[in-house]
């Protein structure tokens, strides 16, 4: 990953900017699941998860030429989706704005999710833990 500088991020990784803790789903997710939940606007990236290790991800455009129903897994994917918690946070941002991604997989290089780095809708930085729960806790409330 190059990085053209990112001030606001400099000096950082990606593990000081994920959520630590982000939504998962198991193996078992059907695509009809994966549509209900991707019908939250919030949600961009469905992680698909066993035992802490990222199977695959899937995204609205990856339903589109899907059957209506069946394994998540046979649509999902890590390629272009991962990033590992010790790379340069702008160069992440850098490329996550270059692919007109929000979302990526933060794992290990053995496969273990430790996160989601989320990039905020200005694109100008990330979400965090307290914010994801703020959320939570509002639409809980309403």
């Amino acid at each position: 990953m190059t990085s053209t500088g990112n001030a606001p991020f400099a000096g950082r990784r990606v593990a000081d900017a994920m959520v630590t803790r982000p939504h998962v789903h198991g193996r078992g997710t059907t695509l009809a699941d994966a549509r209900d939940i991707l019908v939250d606007t919030h949600v961009h990236l469905l992680l698909l998860v066993e035992d802490g290790r990222l199977l695959g991800t899937v995204t609205r455009e990856d339903l589109a030429p899907a059957p209506h129903d069946g394994p998540a897994l046979a649509v999902a994917t890590t390629a272009g989706r991962t990033v590992a918690p010790d790379v340069a946070l702008d160069a992440a941002h850098d490329e996550m704005r270059a692919a007109g991604q929000r979302r990526r997989a933060v794992v290990t290089d053995t496969g273990e999710l430790v996160g989601l780095l989320c990039l905020k809708r200005s694109g100008a930085g990330f979400c965090t833990d307290a914010g994801v729960a703020a959320r939570v806790a509002e639409r809980a409330g309403s």
